[in-house]
């Protein structure tokens, strides 16, 4: 069984991931990183080159590809929500926990990063994580089996949390 996190970008799914994977001895898995190796090139570049249909349609191929694998850790994009394919796919074979966190939360943690393009053009960043958030928390929330607020915890803490989590519904 799969241990999957969704969330948006700086709630600690990287993080996090990369924790579970070494405590619990599996493989994680970037699907962004994935998505970057299969293209050749980054995030932005593929967006600016292609659009966001065509990136989403190659997060899709990717959730279908990692449902298909067995005890790892994988780390989703923020908008692998936006088609409710991917959960489905994702689904088969993981326990999907949602990481969720703040508006100020996430702006304090990623306001520097440059490897996302805006979602929505014209908006102050703190407004595009205010806005897409309160379209994409009911997804989030229709998608995951588990929530855990991230605002106040250590990735340590989120970590241990999955793990006892996972344990008990995957034994």
């Amino acid at each position: 069984m799969n241990i999957v996190l969704i969330g948006y970008r700086g709630t600690g799914k990287s993080v996090v991931g990369e924790l579970l994977a070494a405590r619990l001895r599996m493989q994680c898995i970037g699907m962004d990183a994935e998505i970057v190796k299969r293209a050749g090139m980054s995030i932005p570049e593929i967006v600016e080159k292609y659009g966001w249909k065509k990136f989403r349609d190659i997060e899709s191929e990717e959730a279908r590809k990692l449902a298909g694998l067995d005890n790892i850790v994988i780390d989703t994009g923020g908008g692998v929500i936006e088609r409710p394919e991917n959960i489905e796919a994702l689904k088969t074979n993981s326990c999907i926990f949602w990481l969720k966190a703040s508006v100020d939360t996430i702006v304090s943690r990623i306001q520097g990063d440059t490897e996302r393009p805006a979602l929505i053009a014209g908006k102050t960043f703190t407004e595009e994580v205010t806005e897409v958030l309160e379209l994409r928390n009911p997804k989030y929330k229709s998608s995951a089996q588990f929530e855990i607020d991230t605002d106040d915890l250590t990735p340590e803490q989120v970590a241990a949390r999955v793990i006892e989590i996972w344990r008990q519904v995957s034994s």
